[in-house]
Formats: C-alpha cells, sequence, structure tokens
C-alpha cells in the first residue's frame, strides 16, 4: 500500500517536471513537432507587414460607400453612397506605370490657394518627406535604412502632370507604396499642388492667392 501512494505521488511531479521542462525550452520543440506531423508552423502566420498595405479590393467592384471621396471640397464623408460627382475614373498601378492617359489627363479640380499650399506643406511633410525629404531632393531619412533616394524635383518630376502625380499618390509606383487609403481625394491635390510649389513651376502669382470663397479644406 505505502508503494503505491509512493507511485501516486511520484506522478504529479513527474507531470510537473515535464511541463516546467517544455515552458523552460520555449514552444519550438512542440511546433516544430507539429509542423512535422500536420506540414505546417504557427510560427509561419499570414500578417500586414509595416507600410505594406491590405489586400485591395477585387478588380472592378465597386465601393458602396467612397471613404476617401468627400462629396465636395470642404466636406468629410461619413459614409455617403457616392463621393464627388468628377471622380476619376478607375485606373491601375499598370496604367500609372504605362502612363496611360487615363492617368495621365486627369485634371486637377483644386486650385493653388495659400489654404491648399498649407495643407498640401503639412500631409507632404507628414507622408512624402521620409522617402523625399522636406525640400524634395530625395535625401529623406528612409534612405538611411538603404532605400535609393529619389528625388520628386528637377526637370525629370517637373515634366509629370498633375494627374499623373495625383495617380502615383493613389495607388503607387515602383518601390512607393500606395498612399490613397491615407491621403483622401482632395487631399491628394493639395500635395500635387504644394509639390509644384517646391518645383518652383506654379505661375506666378498663384502660390500668393488667398482662398476666400469660404469653404475648408478637403479632409
Amino acid at each position: 500500500m505505502r508503494e503505491v501512494i509512493r507511485r501516486s505521488m511520484r506522478r504529479p511531479l513527474g507531470y510537473a517536471l515535464a511541463l516546467l521542462t517544455i515552458a523552460a525550452a520555449g514552444c519550438h520543440p512542440m511546433d516544430d513537432a507539429l509542423a512535422t506531423l500536420f506540414g505546417r508552423s504557427m510560427r509561419d502566420q499570414p500578417y500586414v507587414a509595416p507600410y505594406e498595405d491590405p489586400r485591395p479590393p477585387a478588380e472592378g467592384s465597386v465601393p458602396f460607400a467612397a471613404g476617401n471621396y468627400p462629396a465636395q471640397m470642404g466636406e468629410v464623408n461619413v459614409g455617403q453612397a457616392r463621393g464627388t460627382e468628377d471622380m476619376p475614373p478607375h485606373f491601375t498601378q499598370m496604367d500609372v506605370a504605362q502612363q496611360a492617359a487615363v492617368v495621365t489627363e486627369i485634371a486637377n479640380p483644386v486650385s493653388p490657394t495659400a489654404e491648399s499650399l498649407g495643407r498640401g506643406e503639412e500631409l507632404f511633410n507628414r507622408s512624402c518627406a521620409p522617402c523625399h525629404g522636406e525640400d524634395g531632393a530625395g535625401a529623406g531619412p528612409v534612405t538611411g535604412a538603404g532605400y535609393p533616394p529619389f528625388p520628386v524635383t528637377g526637370p525629370r518630376a517637373e515634366a509629370f502632370t498633375d494627374g499623373f502625380i495625383y495617380g502615383i499618390i493613389r495607388v503607387g509606383r515602383g518601390l512607393m507604396p500606395a498612399y490613397g487609403h491615407q491621403l483622401t481625394h482632395f487631399d491628394r491635390w493639395h500635395v500635387v499642388n504644394y509639390l509644384r510649389q517646391l518645383q518652383g513651376v506654379l505661375p506666378e502669382g498663384e502660390a500668393a492667392q488667398a482662398s476666400d470663397d469660404g469653404q475648408g479644406l478637403g479632409r
């Protein structure tokens, strides 16, 4: 009887020691064993990396509410079924890469008023300067991590149409990810206007023009 009692007391102690050993070793041995049995490791999980956009909507899909398309300048979209009436046509990254007319011929609907340029500067320094630099010369702090500099000033970028720059911001191009989910429709145009000011190609007098229409900025 005593021997039976000793054995029953040793079992919980053995279980505890086994669990302690597994805990000390971490989850890797068990995970490796499960990967061998089932062909999948729980360490291999899908995830969204930093600066990686989530999966875009299916090609040709129509949104029931366009959060990035406010009804008009100065309004905030709160889930309206339709956004701005002059919404640009649908285009893809391939259209941007090929500089298709559907992108390059988009007309800029926002005048480069002082109000627009101020908003554009704020957004440019927040979203664009990390890569392109506050002066647009391409020497942003991200280049210190090994990313190649890409200036958005100079003859090459100055030759881009407003629509083409808008398209790059919206869907991305090359190493630049899409910023359409971060910058709304009118805010993209504010950035385009401010970039033209950085490039020094704004028509004389427009940079100092004050906004007197009483409208706020599109958000």
